[in-house]
């Protein structure tokens, strides 16, 4: 998937992102910095779907007369069929004839949102565009915000602005609002360089049998945003078979987003009514259902409190709900989004690219609900692999993130095994950082972390100029299970030194209690022989509290040792810094 394109979308999309930006400027002293999304980001709306009914409209206004003379009462799929879209508007007034009324602009407004058909006035609904259409009225700003968009530069049609367009638009408006307000933008998309990856892990090594069986798949984002990752999925599909039959599901809570992701869906000719707003977690809208390919986002570090009461509940009906291997820690509900993917996965097909931190990779003891969720994905051999990621590759934040892909229908060679990519250094430097992304997966990066993925063994990859590096490591799905036991020292009675029996049970003393963790693949005999009894002949381990447990160590399994500096080397370092810093005070003190 080449960069040629996203450079040639990247044009239009700053054009009109920067034009749309600039119109901002006429709600100054009506509306504070972080509220201009509230009235842009529908407007956009509004206005893709205007400027993508213009050729048919006066087609559908002859239809509806036409029906209304015939005595025809059921008229959507007539007017359907005339606009060529799913949607359209009965209204006379288009955004350029409104501006010929300026004293009845906000009257003549509302008519002509209110004739839109029921799916676009639902969208128009959830974005709370009316409340906005009332402030901008009170406040003389309507008629000037409706004008900017009458401009060439605005407009926004399908048959020029493609849906990928419309996608970069729609999140650089989102990011430049989400600034303003110092909210995490990153929460409602994904720079594309990343989906491209995940959609190309998601391919795997599937290719030729895929372009030679045709493609014909359900797809499904459980966090999907303005829907950009389900859309670049389809397109990779689409590169490889033209012909291709996708259909596309999303979940969505947040209803701004959730809006344009259905207006999007809409003007691309998709089934608006498979994308649906609401608590993935608490109120999952596509209960019972499974998908052939799931790709997503989720937030991470994000409480699960308000969605508790129904996934303790879901998590009590065991395999008969999507929370039954455990439950998380509340604080971060990004591992209950894991399990919802498994969840909808095809059985012996399904396959699934999800992003995550790194605490999905470690956090929780043996026995917690961390644990016992990567045990059930190890356990059921579904998880491929893992690829971290470059830091300051996302919009909003600059940690350690990480692709899982996950498979009910690993190959042969990959059974029993899970492959970890380091791809942590290969990257490229943007010119100019986009909130917190500063650098980017390009090409030839995404090439080579393909490459180690293909390969699937322990081997380190590194480019042509030797600027990007790729690390992969195969391991057994048993190299990340351990025990942990419970090691007790028996209770001394303090005048006589033995020790307390009790029904002729040597009694543990808790202050001496102990515990280890030892390696599956490791003889626990054998270990307790080399690590503890030599230093405490008396130890025991209580098998009735050992626990099995499940972690990935990716940091370690990567870890470089790098010595430190010389004393001397940081010693003249310092000294060299004395003198810059002298040398710059004797220039401001002139």
């Amino acid at each position: 998937m080449s960069n040629n394109i996203q450079q040639q979308t990247t044009i239009n999309v700053q054009e009109k992102a920067n034009l749309i930006w600039a119109i901002a400027d006429k709600l100054v002293g009506v509306y504070k910095p972080h509220e201009y999304g509230n009235v842009i980001l529908p407007m956009c709306v509004i206005k893709r779907f205007e400027d993508t009914l213009a050729p048919t409209k006066q087609a559908v206004l002859d239809m509806n007369v036409k029906l209304d003379k015939d005595g025809i009462v059921v008229k959507k799929g007539f007017l359907e069929t005339a606009a060529g879209q799913q949607f359209y508007n009965l209204s006379p007034f288009t955004f350029q004839s409104l501006l010929n009324d300026p004293e009845n602009i906000k009257e003549n407004f509302e008519s002509y949102l209110n004739h839109f058909s029921e799916n676009v006035i639902d969208i128009i609904h959830r974005m709370d565009f009316d409340r906005e259409l009332q402030k901008m009225a009170d406040n003389n700003v309507l008629y000037l915000v409706v004008k900017e968009f009458c401009t060439p530069k605005a407009y926004l049609g399908a048959d020029q602005v493609t849906s990928v367009d419309m996608g970069y638009v729609f999140e650089e408006l989102v990011r430049k609002f989400s600034e303003s307000y110092d909210e995490q933008a990153g929460a409602h998309f994904t720079a594309r360089d990343i989906i491209y990856l995940m959609a190309e892990l998601l391919v795997g090594n599937d290719e030729e049998k895929l372009e030679r069986e045709g493609i014909t798949a359900s797809i499904y984002d459980m966090a999907m945003g303005t829907s950009q990752m389900l859309g670049c999925l389809t397109e990779r599909f689409l590169k490889i078979d033209p012909e291709a039959e996708i259909t596309s599901y999303g979940q969505e809570l947040n209803n701004q987003t959730f809006a344009i992701a259905k207006a999007d869906t809409l003007i691309k000719g998709g089934n608006a009514d498979n994308m649906r707003q609401g608590d993935t977690l608490g109120d999952d809208k596509f209960s019972g259902y499974k998908f052939d390919y799931i790709i997503s986002n989720p937030p991470f570090g994000i409480e699960w409190k308000t969605s508790k009461k129904a996934v303790e509940e879901e998590h009590n009906l065991g395999e008969a709900g999507r929370f039954a291997p455990g439950l998380p820690a509340i604080g971060d509900g990004q591992m209950l989004f894991l399990l919802n993917g498994i969840a909808k996965l095809k059985d012996e097909e399904g396959r699934m690219a999800i992003i995550q931190n790194g605490s999905s990779l470690f956090k929780g003891d043996a026995g917690s609900g961390e644990s016992e969720i990567r045990g059930y994905l190890l356990e059921n051999d579904w998880l491929e692999a893992i690829v971290q990621l470059p830091n300051d590759l996302f919009y909003n934040t600059g940690i350690a993130t990480y692709i899982w892909i996950i498979t009910k229908n690993k190959s042969e060679e990959r059974e029993g095994k899970v492959q970890l990519i380091d791809a942590s250094q290969c990257f490229d430097k943007r010119r100019k950082s986009l909130g917190n992304k500063r650098v980017e997966i390009s090409d030839r990066c995404r090439e080579l972390i393909m490459e180690a993925y293909r390969d699937f063994t322990d081997w380190s990859y590194q480019s042509e100029d030797e600027t990007l590096k790729v690390e992969s490591k195969v391991l057994d799905n048993d190299y990340f299970k351990y025990s942990k036991l419970t090691v007790e020292r028996p209770l001394v009675d303090e005048e006589t030194g033995e020790p307390i029996l009790k029904k002729g049970k040597v009694q543990p003393d808790a202050k001496k209690r102990d515990t280890e963790i030892v390696p599956w693949t490791e003889d626990i005999e054998t270990y307790m022989q080399k690590n503890v009894l030599p230093y405490a002949p008396d130890a025991w381990i209580d098998e009735k509290k050992t626990k099995i447990g499940y972690e990935i160590p990716f940091t370690r399994e990567f870890y470089k040792y790098v010595a430190p500096r010389k004393s001397e080397e940081i010693f003249a370092h310092l000294k060299e810094l004395e003198q810059l810093e002298a040398e710059l005070m004797t220039k401001i003190l002139r």
